[in-house]
C-alpha cells in the first residue's frame, strides 16, 4: 500500500496522496450521531482530493442522499472546498490510505483498525454506525469486539449492539455506493435511500 501511494505521489504530485482524515461535521465530534464507514480512499477520489468520498461517483450518490435526509448542507462539487458541510454525521474509512485496485490486504485492514477504534471512541453521542460494503462492515464488527457469525453483512441489515462502556449502538450496513454496484443494479438510489430512512427513524430525523 505504501509503495502504491508513493507511485501515485510521483505520478501526481499535486494530489493529496496520504492517509485521509475523517470528514467531520461543523458541530465537531460531540455533535455526531451517525458515523459512516467506507472501505478506503478511492485513487481518484479521496486519495486525490483529501476528503472522503470526494471526487468519484460514490460521493455523488452518498452526498446527494445525505443532503436529502438533512445530514449534509451546501453544494457538493467533488472538491474539498466546495462548501459542503455535514450535520450530525461523520465519514471515515476502515482503511486510511488508497490500496492497489481498491483491494486492501487483511494485514492492511488490521493495521488500520486501531484508527477506526479510536475514531469510534471519540464520539460521545454516537448512535448509529453505517458501514458501506462487506469489508468495512466486517472491520467495524471486529473493532467493536463482536463476532462476524452473529452479525453477517447484508444490504439494509440493522443490528442492536453494545459499544464500549455498555452504550447501546445501532450497526447498519449497505452495499457500497460505487458506480459498479449502481451500474449493475445491485444498488439503486431507492435502495440506498431506504437505508437512511431506517436510520432516520432511530435518530428521529423522519
Amino acid at each position: 500500500m505504501v509503495a502504491y501511494r508513493e507511485e501515485n505521489a510521483a505520478a501526481h504530485p499535486d494530489w493529496y496522496n496520504g492517509a485521509v482524515s475523517s470528514f467531520c461535521p461543523k458541530g465537531g465530534a460531540s455533535s455526531v450521531s451517525l458515523l459512516i464507514v467506507g472501505l478506503a480512499p478511492g485513487v481518484q477520489g479521496a486519495n486525490r482530493t483529501g476528503r472522503p468520498f470526494t471526487g468519484d461517483y460514490a460521493g455523488d450518490l452518498l452526498y446527494q442522499t445525505l443532503g436529502s435526509f438533512g445530514w449534509a448542507t451546501g453544494p457538493y462539487d467533488k472538491r474539498p472546498d466546495d462548501g459542503l458541510e455535514l450535520t450530525g454525521a461523520m465519514i471515515t474509512n476502515a482503511v486510511r490510505c488508497v490500496p492497489p485496485q481498491n483491494k486492501p490486504t487483511a494485514a492492511e485492514i488490521n493495521r488500520c483498525r486501531p484508527f477506526l477504534r479510536s475514531r469510534i471512541s471519540s464520539l460521545p453521542r454516537l448512535d448509529v454506525i453505517l458501514s458501506l460494503g462487506k469489508i468495512a462492515h466486517d472491520s467495524v464488527v471486529r473493532t467493536l469486539g463482536l463476532k462476524l457469525k452473529d452479525h453477517p453483512f447484508g444490504h439494509n441489515v440493522h443490528y442492536a449492539v453494545t459499544a464500549e462502556g455498555g452504550r447501546p449502538l445501532a450497526l447498519a450496513a449497505s452495499y457500497h455506493c460505487s458506480r459498479y454496484n449502481t451500474n449493475t443494479g445491485r444498488l439503486t438510489e431507492e435502495m440506498f435511500a431506504d437505508v437512511f430512512r431506517q436510520i432516520a427513524k432511530r435518530v428521529d430525523r423522519q
